[in-house]
């Protein structure tokens, strides 16, 4: 029988950087699945606070050089790989110069919002799926992470559902307390398009701010994940107004943590 296949995919990853929980979840959590006898990718944003020399950053050349459009521009993808100390675990980074190469992750210098976030985040969803094609790789399930990755599940049931790489691919959005006030643009529905979405697909993303990427998140995503015990009263709003069976509960770490899961993507993936 082959080996059930996650992909992971956040905006962190401990030990190259950790600002939340986010990071510790997705060093955790893989390990324990690949052994558990499952076969795991993982994807995350090479931002300017990693240390490529200390962590022993390469650059992946035959995954490198496509163009990723964001609205009317495309910017060149760069992965580079590193191999996480003490585990049998390699991490792949998004990377590009003018959106990842930054001595900060999401604020700037007067810890405001980058006001191309947006356009990050869209470039790291369209660059995980276009690096996982160029892997030749199909994973069975992919966990979303964090706001970040909101938009890969509605590529994936629309621009990438015929691709034979993400043919029988189920997804996972899992929400944590990160939340941020700052609004986009209004071009943010247009840069986000991709091939087979209309607008009415983005209604969701009408007000171009966090909780449109959380709504757009619930709402296409195969099961939503209530990543951590505690929200903010907006979170836990939001959360509330979208209550569907498909949302779970973060089981607690002093339960068999590895045990759930392993059991939640086999359920997931139809194998069990």
């Amino acid at each position: 029988m082959q080996k059930l296949r996650i992909l992971y995919v956040a905006s962190e990853i401990n030990p190259f950087l950790k600002t939340s929980y986010v990071a510790d979840f997705v060093r955790q959590l893989p390990q324990a699945m690949q052994e558990r006898g499952m076969e795991i990718r993982i994807l995350v944003p090479r931002f300017g606070l990693i240390n490529e020399r200390k962590n022993r950053l390469h650059e992946v050349v035959r995954l490198s050089g496509i163009n990723i459009a964001v609205g009317d521009e495309e910017k060149p993808l760069i992965i580079k790989v590193a191999s996480i100390p003490n585990a049998k675990l390699q991490v792949y980074f998004i990377d590009n110069e003018d959106y990842f190469q930054r001595r900060s992750m999401f604020l700037d210098e007067q810890d405001k919002f980058y006001e191309d976030n947006d356009e990050r985040a869209i470039f790291f969803c369209k660059g995980v799926m276009e690096t996982v094609k160029k892997l030749g790789w199909a994973p069975d399930v992919i966990h979303c992470n964090d706001w970040i990755t909101s938009l890969i599940p509605i590529y994936l049931k629309t621009t990438y559902q015929n691709d034979p790489i993400f043919k029988n691919t189920k997804s996972i959005f899992a929400i944590y307390n990160n939340y941020f006030q700052h609004q986009f643009n209004e071009d943010f529905i247009q840069k986000v398009k991709m091939a087979d979405i209309d607008d009415k697909m983005l209604s969701p993303l009408k007000n171009a701010n966090f909780e449109s990427l959380i709504k757009i998140g619930i709402k296409y995503a195969d099961t939503v994940i209530r990543a951590e015990e505690a929200y903010s009263d907006i979170l836990s709003r939001l959360l509330e107004e979208h209550q569907v069976d498909n949302i779970s509960a973060f089981p607690s770490n002093n339960g068999d943590f590895s045990e759930y899961y392993y059991q939640f993507y086999n359920e997931l993936a139809g194998v069990a």
